[in-house]
Formats: C-alpha cells, sequence, structure tokens
C-alpha cells in the first residue's frame, strides 16, 4: 500500500508543478512522450471506475480525498464525453520524458458510443439557409444520417446530410499523424432551406439503420435568420483564441486557456440575448491531438446548438509549410486545415479558402483568411473588395470585417518589437478598401488581450470622439478581441496615440444593431460578464454615402 501512495502522490506533485509551467500555445499533450510508455504494472497499485456504462455522458466537480496522504487513496469525480469508444484510466509514473504505467482500471462503456452528438450550427450560403453539423460513430454503410426538423407547433419534415471523415493520409505532418492521431467518427452535416425569416424552428439529429429503426438526439430549437435589412433587434458576439478547458475542474496540466471555461459560461447564461457567434480563429488549440476537437464541441454545444456559431482559420487550425499557408511555420500540428474544415461548415465557395461574407439582418460580415495571402492582386483580395463592394447600406448600413489575425492596429509588445504594431504588410493592401468603401468595425483575435482604436485612416484618427460616434466616421474602428480564453498577452510600454481602451484579461465582444441608424458595441469580461467598454454609433444611411478622404472615386469637370 505504501509503494502505491508514493506512487500516486509523485504522480500529483508532478501535475502540480506542471501547472505552474509557462505556455504560450503549445499543447500540453505534446510534452509526455506517450510513445514511448512501458510497462511497470504493481501489484499495489489499483484503479477502479464506475459506473461501467454511461448514457451520453456523465458530469460531476472533481474531488480527492483530503486523506489520501495517509491512506493512500484518492477520489475524482470527472467528465466523460462519447467520443464513439470505452474508456480506462491509467496511472503513470517516471515523469513525463519517461513515462511508466502504473496501473489501469476497468473499461467504462456508453450505451450507444456511434450515437448522434454535438449538432452545432452554421449559416448557409443564403440568407434563409441554416446548417447542422453533428458528429457520430456511423458510416454511411451502416446508418443514413437525417435532421426531423419544422417549425416550432408544425409538422415537421427529414432532410438528409452529407458525410465526411479523414484518415491520418488526409493530415500533413506530426503530431496530428502519429501520437496525436485518434479516429473521428464521422462528420455529418444536413442543410435546411427556405427558411422564414425570424421564426423558430426545432430540430433533432438522427441516422435511420439499415434494419429501418432510428437513432435520435434529444430535440433542439433555433431562430431563422432575419432577411437581408430587415428591421429587428440583432445581436452578434466575437471572440478570438478561446480554447477548450475542464469543465469537471480535472484540468490539463500547463494550462493555457483557462479563460476558455468562463466564456463559455457567460455566453451560455447570455444566449437568450444573442443571435449568432463569431469565433475567430484559434478554435481549440488541438495542435495535432485531434480528440481535443470532440472535447471543445462538446463544450460549446449548449451555444452552438442554438444559435449560428461561425467559425475563421487561425494559424493554429491551419499553418503547415508546404501547405499554401501563407505563414510557414507549424502552429497547426500537421492539421493544415483539415480539422477545422471537416469538423465546422462554413458557406466558403471553397472551405480550403477560408473566406466567406455573411448576411444577417442589417449586417453585411466579410470573413477573411489570414492564413492564406490577402494582398492587392491575390484572389483572397478580390474577394474582399467584392464583399465589401457589393452590401447595399441603405439596407445593410453596418460593415463589419473579420479576420484571425491582426490586419489593422494592436499595442501586442509582440507587434510593438517589429515596429509594425499588426502583422507586417496587414493593412498596406486592404485599408485603402476599408476606407473606400467605409467599413464601421475591422475585429480581429491572435493577440490575446483587448483594444480598441479611435476611428482612423493611414494611422491618424478621424475623430476624437470615444463613445458616442455620429454621422459619417472617416475611418475604420478596429477592434483586438483575442481575449476568449487563451494565455494573455502582453502590451508594449509604448504609447499609442490611436488606441483608446486596452484590457489585459479575458473577454468578448457583442454588436447590437437596433435598427438601421444606431449600433451598440460592448466589451465584456469573462469573468462577470459586464460591460467594461462601449460606444454607439448613430447615423443616416447617407451619411455613408458622402465622401471622405480616398472613399469616393476621383472625378473631372465635364466640359
Amino acid at each position: 500500500m505504501r509503494e502505491a501512495k508514493l506512487v500516486f502522490l509523485a504522480f500529483l506533485l508532478v501535475c502540480s508543478l506542471l501547472q505552474k509551467v509557462w505556455s504560450h500555445g503549445k499543447q500540453p499533450l505534446s510534452k509526455v512522450n506517450i510513445h514511448k510508455a512501458t510497462l511497470s504494472l504493481l501489484d499495489l497499485a489499483h484503479i477502479k471506475a464506475s459506473p461501467s456504462l454511461l448514457g451520453l455522458q456523465f458530469q460531476n466537480a472533481s474531488y480527492l480525498n483530503p486523506q489520501y496522504k495517509i491512506t493512500g487513496k484518492g477520489f475524482l469525480k470527472l467528465q466523460l464525453i462519447n467520443q464513439r469508444s470505452d474508456f480506462s484510466f491509467a496511472l503513470f509514473s517516471g515523469g513525463l520524458s519517461n513515462p511508466k504505467l502504473v496501473a489501469v482500471s476497468n473499461k467504462i462503456s456508453f450505451a450507444n458510443p456511434n450515437a448522434p452528438v454535438y449538432p452545432r450550427l452554421a449559416l448557409g450560403k443564403s440568407w434563409n439557409e441554416m446548417t447542422v453539423t453533428w458528429t457520430s460513430g456511423y458510416g454511411i454503410s451502416d446508418a443514413e444520417p437525417v435532421v426531423e426538423w419544422g417549425p416550432k407547433g408544425e409538422d415537421h419534415v427529414h432532410s438528409p446530410a452529407g458525410t465526411l471523415t479523414f484518415t491520418r493520409d488526409s493530415l500533413c505532418g506530426a503530431p496530428a499523424k502519429s501520437v496525436g492521431w485518434r479516429d473521428p467518427g464521422y462528420i455529418h452535416t444536413s442543410y435546411l432551406k427556405e427558411l422564414r425569416p425570424n421564426i423558430i424552428y426545432e430540430y433533432k439529429i438522427g441516422h435511420r439503420l439499415n434494419n429501418g429503426t432510428y437513432i435520435w438526439s434529444k430535440q433542439y430549437q433555433f431562430r431563422a435568420a432575419p432577411f437581408p435589412g430587415q428591421k429587428s433587434l440583432q445581436r452578434v458576439v466575437i471572440f478570438g483564441d478561446m480554447g477548450k478547458a475542464e469543465v469537471d475542474g480535472s484540468n490539463e496540466y500547463n494550462n493555457f486557456q483557462q479563460g476558455s471555461i468562463n466564456t463559455t459560461q457567460q455566453l451560455i447564461q447570455d444566449l437568450e440575448n444573442i443571435d449568432m457567434v463569431f469565433h475567430i480563429g484559434d478554435i481549440c488549440y488541438a495542435n495535432g491531438y485531434i480528440s481535443q476537437w470532440d472535447q471543445f464541441t462538446a463544450q460549446v454545444e449548449p451555444i452552438a446548438s442554438v444559435v449560428p456559431y461561425m467559425i475563421a482559420s487561425g494559424n493554429h487550425e491551419r499553418d503547415w509549410p508546404g501547405t499554401g499557408s501563407f505563414y510557414g511555420n507549424m502552429d497547426s500540428g500537421g492539421e493544415c486545415g483539415v480539422l477545422a474544415e471537416t469538423m465546422f461548415y462554413v458557406p466558403a465557395s471553397n472551405r480550403a479558402k477560408f473566406w466567406y461574407s455573411i448576411d444577417y439582418g442589417m449586417f453585411r460580415f466579410c470573413v477573411a483568411d489570414t492564413e492564406h495571402d490577402w494582398r492587392e492582386g491575390t484572389e483572397q483580395y478580390k474577394f474582399i473588395e467584392h464583399c465589401l463592394a457589393s452590401v447595399d447600406r441603405q439596407k445593410q448600413p453596418w460593415l463589419i470585417f473579420v479576420a484571425h489575425r491582426v490586419l489593422g492596429y494592436s499595442s501586442c509588445i509582440c507587434y510593438a518589437e517589429e515596429g509594425s504594431f499588426a502583422e507586417p504588410m496587414g493593412r498596406e493592401s486592404l485599408q485603402k478598401l476599408w476606407q473606400k468603401y467605409k467599413v464601421d468595425i475591422a475585429i480581429y483575435g491572435h493577440v490575446h488581450n483587448y483594444e480598441r482604436t479611435c476611428p482612423i485612416y493611414q494611422n491618424i484618427c478621424t475623430s476624437e470622439e470615444k463613445h458616442n460616434y455620429k454621422g459619417t466616421l472617416n475611418g475604420t474602428i478596429h477592434i483586438v478581441a483575442g481575449g476568449g480564453g487563451a494565455s494573455l498577452s502582453t502590451f508594449t510600454y509604448l504609447k499609442t496615440i490611436w488606441s483608446i481602451f486596452k484590457d489585459y484579461d479575458y473577454g468578448f465582444v457583442k454588436l447590437t444593431a437596433f435598427d438601421h441608424s444606431t449600433l451598440l458595441f460592448e466589451y465584456k469580461k469573462s469573468r462577470d460578464g459586464k460591460v467594461y467598454d462601449s460606444f454607439k454609433i448613430s447615423r443616416d444611411y447617407r451619411d455613408i454615402l458622402a465622401c471622405a478622404m480616398d472613399s469616393c472615386p476621383s472625378s473631372t469637370m465635364a466640359f
């Protein structure tokens, strides 16, 4: 018993020490040399797991028996999610570099490991289309994926779904193709079309088995999008770089996404006042450890199953050398975009090129992909200009540019040291588009803090106002909203005259369009959901038609 007690205590001590190790985006699992693990079973060490059969999930808070130092026994209650296979718990000694397996528990199974789980909504390519994506263990030869849906209180219909998956060969490198590999199951997407604006719809996801019976999820509901230009209360939350953490308190060692649970919980608590969410890159920081995507989709299910959960591509989803990424680093852990493109739907013409537009009532969102070249003359540049130029500002006055990396302005010390205060070449090509088409707000992630600029063009503030803007802005307000949950980024000590508000904390931003003339912007902290920064824009659409510097084409007198 004493030997087992010492092993258990050593395990706890290692985890405790590792919590203090600094990490800024390094996947904690990458530190474990699990491929070098050896057997070192001890007769006196024992792990028992119960119950042995679970439904969809089992959740409780974790705790340790306070007497474990004396008795050598400890107890934990954990959340397990359905990941299409059995679970066992293992006890290791030897540290991270030389793990030795000391004891293994009995197996814990799910009643139906193949069950449809974690539905996630996204807007389709037209305003009146909603897509539903989910994960299961059923391939196309096992069962037919289907969604049962319809207006609340009316007849429901069945719509089929397409099925995708991928193999190791689809990925680009280690750890995604090696120790991080895990069978992702099957990803299904159904397209619910010809929706009536602002109507509540009910739906459930399921599979028709070969014997004619059905497997169904519980019932969910969502509100269909408003018609483009429609006047109604429209509320959109935007943030980046959230990641995942353990809601049962059993945090990973070296946890660098500690704010993610607070952000998730704040959104869940305020879900009745949210119509759509944008998670603008660095989604779950799986970095090649594929099981983390199941963990993340389970975490955001209460949000993504109710409102559209739109994502953008970040460096931790896409970047890998020699794969067409604009940056040649290895931040994706070998995923090279495959996971993000498969696990979530976006209405891009080509999901390998993660740029797209969204029309939502009085909003037009132009979503860029900073992991592909955006400079003048590129395919993406042409898309961005078309997205900005084609909006009817009388009907959709609120024009928002969204991207992962900061292409505008940031006081992060990392950018200040380069002297650019943004991605190098970030705004050189795009600022003339923002100005010409009068983009109201540009929002970015990547830098893990919050910052708001004045309305700005070519490094010059175009207004001295800070909270109540009236008429044309004559520039674009740039926002960094990368404090979704990952380790915070420090600001430079240099004073930037264009920076109005900075916050070294976790949080998210919210846009509320009351009508065609009034937009409210709010920054909320994840710790309490309270507003810590805000401004309002009030104007008539004719203000947008008026020319400002570089916002209208030059003209000559006719003779």
